[in-house]
This record gives structure tokens, C-alpha cells and sequence, in this order.
């Protein structure tokens, strides 16, 4: 059975409950269904069928998950692009994966061949549209990802390989049909349409809010329509904590989600004491689906881990011989589950796939129990001497410094050790010398930094994470 013969499935079961509510606009499961059907007919018109590459440069609205849903229902491959790139940027993009069509916003810049999708296209009242080709083989969307530079890369995943990352969703977050969604991150990043596809493939509601916004008015979103899922990455977490209470902010939320980069173990806490409780943290990537997820429950037990393996995964952490390594060893992490893929979609899968694995490029150690604790970027690593040294070793230890805000570690150039250990600090009435006599105390004597520096904000990418080749260039500016 094909994704989309779910959502038919949905309109006979549950035909008035409403799927997707945007603002003023409801569209019930049956409505739904009728506006993919009308978008599969009036992409057809144009051109647009079985197996072609499509890229969908959208807003974050309705119309957005409807293309998606009506793209898989043809048998086409979603490209995703971001509506708020340049044209410069989403030409390179498109002509690199070859699109061979583009759907963008009315009065969108166009490019030649370009074409402008019309709302007019989901008011439903057509045939049912059927393609007999589309099956669970059947690729639905590349599943981009990017670094701090060049082109976006990814793998192209078929509709069965999301069935599986839904299932993953119901089993590890308890997603399902009486759920309510706030769909309140872009619907570009593979998060921000994961979990609101899901909602609807579960027989949900999914409930659009949105960026950009104040975090209060989030708040207030959430708790006057009852919802009861959320995703937020950090960034936008921490926005949250800075105007809620003492008392849990969203109380309805039955699962608050963060993913994208690691939250400290403060935050945990106080997300779970002036949120909500019911924090669920889950590493993941775009390529490989989700890996880990820790639980409510278990955040006191285990507060540095991102916890352990979600459903049908499979998880080690091996050498640079790509033998695995003993619990409590320090290596190099990869997983594989049927919902991962076996290459980058043209592009160099060389260093990321070996094997039917995933390698993610991040070092981990999983102890005992099966819980995994990320030590930091394989790139990141800092050779000082000859040996190598973890940055989230040592910034685990100034984190915990009273007054310490943020802090990143990076490796700098040394003529006399190859690298030396750099750490940036936000911190308030916190000197350099309390933060090394902290690393002292903790550390071995190789592993507290040479140069400690205080700076207002970390680099961080739109997803939170800290681009810390942007503190490399800035210390060497510096020096």
C-alpha cells in the first residue's frame, strides 16, 4: 500500500474530522483527500507525472504538506527547496539534482521552465486519480541535508522508507490519531514536514503556526487550541524558556519534541519544570531518519546521553577499521534500519555510506544499558601532540561552571603541537582563570585550554547547532 492509500483510507473512516487547519481554513480528511486528487490532475495537466523530480519551493501553508501528498500520489519526487533562498540559490540547487520541474509561490522570480503553483488546484470536486506504478519502492522525496558551505546533499528515499520513520514516531513518541500537532518550524527542514506528515498518516489533526512569531504568542497558540505534540529545535526552545513561568507553560502537551542539536542538562531541566514535563529529546538526521530518543523519564538517570536506539535501528560505534568498539570506548558512530538509504543522491556517498551503514560523522560511546553519548564532530576532533582529544569533553566540564552560559572547544593551529585547545565562552562575571582551574580539577592537564575567550553569541546554524568553523576563522582574525 502506497502513502497515499492511507489518506483514502482516512477519508472513508474518519471523513468530517479535521487533518490540517490553517488559520481560518479546515480541511477535514475527506476534504483533504479531494484537494490532493484536484493538485494530482492539475499537475498532470502540466506535465508533471510518474518518477519526476519536482521541486517544491513553498511557504510554510496548507497547500505546502497537499503538494507533498499530491506529488506522492502521482509517483513524483519531492525536492525540497527553501522559498527563502535567493533565485541565485535555488537555481544551483535545482540544477544540480536535475529537477525537471519547479513549483514556486505566485509572484515568485522565475526562472525558465519554472512555474507557479495555483491555489485554485486543491479545491477538490475532480476524479479520484490513480497511478498503478506507486508502491512502497516508490522514491517520495530527497532528504536534504547541508553543511556551512556549498550545496545541499541527500539521499533519495522511497514512500515505504517513510512509513518506517512514521512508525518510529507512533512507537518512540506516541504519535497517533488523537493527536493534535503544532506544526511550528519550516516545513523546508525535514522535521518541520516529518512530524506533520506523520500526525496525518496516524489520522491526526495538524495544526499550522507559522515562524516567524514571538515565543509567547507560540505559548499561546498551543494552550488555547489543546495541543498535544510540538516540535521546537533549541534555538527556539530557549526562546521559549525566556517568557515562560515558574509553572509548566503548555500544559496539554502530552510530547514536546527537541531535536537538531543537543540541549544542556540545565535546559532539560528547566524545560521539563517550566514547560512541560513530558520532554522528549531525539537525535537524528535527515539522511538516516531518527537513532536515539530519550524519554521523559529517564533524563535524571542519564543526563549527558541523547539516549538510546529507537525503533529498529541498530546502532555501533566502531574504529577507523570499522570494527566495533566495547561499551565505554570512544569512536566512530553508524547505524543502519530500513528506513536508511544506501547513497547520496548524485552525490559522493564515499565517507558517509559503507556497508548498508550510515556514518553520520559524529563520534559517540555507548555504555552498558545501551545509552549513547556524543563526544563531538569526527572532524572536530583536536589532535594536540599526537593525541586526540573530544571538544565535549571539555565542554561538558565549563558548562558546568556557575555563571557559564554556552561555551564551545575547538582545535586552533600550534607550530609546536599541531593543535591547541580553543574554548569561546558566554558567561557572566566569570573570569578565564575560574574556567581553567574548573578544566584542572576535572580534566588531564593536556585538555584545558590555552586560550579561553568571551563572546556575546555563539555562531549557530538555523537548526541550533554551533558552526564552530566560523570560530576557527574568527580566532584566527583575532590572533
Amino acid at each position: 500500500m502506497s502513502l497515499s492509500e492511507v489518506f483514502r483510507i482516512h477519508a472513508a473512516s474518519r471523513p468530517t474530522k479535521p487533518a490540517l487547519v490553517d488559520g481560518d481554513r479546515t480541511f477535514t480528511f475527506a476534504e483533504l483527500d479531494a484537494a490532493v486528487d484536484g493538485a494530482c490532475h492539475a499537475l498532470a495537466a502540466r506535465g508533471i507525472g510518474y518518477g519526476d523530480l519536482t521541486a517544491v519551493a513553498l511557504k510554510d501553508h496548507a497547500e505546502h504538506l497537499l503538494m507533498l501528498l499530491a506529488l506522492a500520489r502521482i509517483g513524483a519526487t519531492a525536492l525540497p527547496v527553501d522559498c527563502r533562498w535567493s533565485l541565485t540559490e535555488k537555481r544551483a540547487v535545482t540544477e544540480h539534482f536535475a529537477a525537471d520541474h519547479v513549483l514556486v509561490e505566485p509572484g515568485s522570480e522565475l526562472a525558465e521552465g519554472w512555474s507557479e503553483f495555483d491555489p485554485a488546484w486543491f479545491g477538490g470536486g475532480a476524479a479520484p486519480y490513480r497511478e498503478p506504478r506507486v508502491g512502497h519502492e516508490t522514491p517520495f522525496i530527497l532528504s536534504l541535508s547541508s553543511g556551512t558551505t556549498g550545496l545541499p546533499k541527500g539521499p533519495r528515499l522511497t514512500q515505504g522508507q517513510f512509513e518506517v520513520r512514521y512508525m518510529s514516531h507512533f512507537i518512540n513518541l506516541g504519535f497517533n490519531a488523537h493527536d493534535r500537532f503544532v506544526s511550528a518550524t519550516p516545513l523546508y527542514f525535514g522535521g518541520g514536514r516529518g512530524f506533520a506528515m506523520s500526525t496525518l498518516y496516524a489520522g491526526g489533526t495538524v495544526h499550522l503556526y507559522s515562524p516567524p512569531y514571538e515565543p509567547q504568542d507560540l505559548v499561546a497558540f498551543v494552550n488555547a487550541i489543546g495541543g498535544t505534540s510540538l516540535f521546537l529545535v533549541p534555538t527556539l526552545l530557549r526562546r521559549v524558556l525566556g517568557v515562560a513561568g515558574e509553572g509548566p507553560a503548555m500544559p496539554t502537551l502530552r510530547c514536546l519534541i527537541s531535536s537538531g542539536s543537543a540541549l544542556y542538562m540545565e535546559e532539560r531541566r528547566a524545560i521539563r519544570e517550566r514547560i512541560t514535563p513530558n520532554l522528549y529529546e531525539m537525535y537524528a538526521s535527515t539522511e538516516g531518519g531518527s537513532v536515539t530518543v530519550m524519554g521523559p523519564e529517564e533524563f535524571e538517570a542519564e543526563p549527558q546521553s541523547v539516549g538510546r536506539g529507537c525503533f529498529r535501528v541498530e546502532i555501533e560505534v566502531v574504529d577507523n577499521d570499522h570494527t566495533p568498539l566495547a561499551a565505554g570506548e570512544t569512536g566512530k558512530l553508524r547505524y543502519r534500519s530500513p528506513s536508511s538509504p544506501a547513497s547520496y543522491f548524485r552525490g559522493d556517498s564515499s565517507e558517509a555510506f559503507r556497508d548498508g551503514w550510515f556514518y553520520p560523522g559524529d563520534l559517540a560511546m555507548r555504555n552498558a544499558s545501551g545509552y549513547l553519548f556524543l563526544r563531538g564532530r569526527s572532524k572536530d576532533m583536536i589532535i594536540r601532540g599526537g593525541v586526540n582529544i573530544y571538544p565535549g569533553d571539555i565542554e561538558e566540564v565549563i558548562l558546568k561552571v556557575p555563571g557559564v552560559a554556552d561555551a564551545s572547544v575547538i582545535g586552533v593551529p600550534s607550530p609546536e603541537m599541531g593543535e591547541e585547545i580553543a574554548a569561546y565562552v558566554i558567561a557572566a562575571d566569570v573570569d578565564a582563570d575560574t574556567i581553567r582551574a574548573a578544566c584542572r580539577e576535572s580534566l588531564a592537564s593536556f585538555k584545558v585550554p590555552r586560550h579561553i575567550r568571551f563572546i556575546d553569541a555563539l555562531p549557530r546554524s538555523s537548526l541550533g547547532k554551533v558552526l564552530k568553523p566560523e570560530l576557527v576563522k574568527r580566532f584566527e582574525s583575532e590572533s
